[in-house]
């Protein structure tokens, strides 16, 4: 269980490093938010189909648990238009800077949801981060619009990797993949067809934008949302949470290669990023002191 527990951390990182690539493909489709994120999912739920219809998998679940899926899709579609709208107002570095919240938002909601005592060091790196965040805030003002639909998006994610984590130890990923993302492209199609979007320019992508959406859906999203929930079976929400805070860091150094000037931003904002990055590891450290501690009792 141990050495699952170290690959399925591992192999976190991994995803949390493919995750730091989908702020720059935002940035570099030219759609709006949410045609954008309908195209996401879209794109991403029949690449999962077909990965479920060629595993033959077993895609019945029980009524309750169907709604429940049908709430993460929401919520992960809202987390996702919060997120590339925040890029959009903002940039890059500012969105994902501000993700890094969630660990804080998770400290709070997993007690509540798993009925446990709060860790005390699960808040203080949760406020640490958050301190670091403040740093950001302090020097980059002009951003206030994206930083407000930056933490709005890291709330969503703490509380999507929460009820996911319960689904996550039951059923297969790729079944919870397909029914949450399905369930977010229903939601998100209902509110275009009401709102007349589905227009003839809707549906007219340039070649470019073809391209980023397809590397986004499939790479980003089918098999990193997958791979996201399996290591959910070994990892608890707020380690899950706190790893993804180094997606800031992953995404600002891809940003400042792709975008430069854009990007560039204060010395105190890379201060508050490397807070970030120093409370991820102090994380995984006392992680796993404690578990060899409860090994050795």
């Amino acid at each position: 269980m141990q050495n699952d527990n170290l690959k399925s951390y591992l192999h976190l990182h991994v995803i949390v490093f493919i995750w730091g690539f989908t702020a720059i493909l935002g940035k570099l489709i030219s759609l709006e938010a949410l045609d954008l994120v309908w195209y996401r999912m879209l794109f991403a739920s029949v690449i999962m189909t077909f990965v479920v219809l060629l595993n033959k998998e077993k895609v019945k679940v029980p009524f309750h648990i169907f709604i429940g899926f049908l709430l993460c899709g929401i919520i992960i579609a809202a987390h996702w238009l919060t997120f590339y709208q925040a890029i959009k107002v903002s940039n890059v570095s500012i969105t994902l800077a501000c993700l890094s919240t969630g660990a804080f938002f998770a400290s709070i909601l997993e007690p509540i949801f798993y009925k446990r005592k709060v860790i005390w060091y699960e808040l203080l790196f949760g406020v640490i981060v958050v301190i670091g965040l403040g740093i950001i805030f302090n020097v980059e003002t002009k951003y206030t619009t994206g930083i407000y639909l930056a933490v709005s998006s890291a709330f969503l994610s703490a509380l999507f990797s929460v009820i996911n984590g319960k689904y996550a130890k039951e059923y297969d990923p790729n079944i919870i993949s397909l029914y949450e993302l399905s369930s977010g492209v229903f939601f998100l199609s209902g509110y275009l067809f009401f709102a007349g979007s589905f227009t003839p320019a809707f549906f007219a992508l340039s070649m470019n934008d073809l391209i980023w959406l397809f590397l986004l859906s499939s790479i980003c999203t089918a098999y990193a949302f997958s791979a996201s929930v399996k290591v959910m079976k070994f990892l608890s929400p707020f380690t899950v949470m706190l790893t993804i805070n180094l997606e800031p860091i992953y995404g600002i150094i891809l940003a400042l290669l792709i975008f430069d000037d854009t990007e560039e931003m204060t010395p105190l904002f890379y201060v508050g990023a490397l807070l970030i990055l120093i409370t991820v590891i102090a994380n995984g450290i006392v992680k796993s002191k404690k578990k060899k501690q409860l090994i050795t009792d």
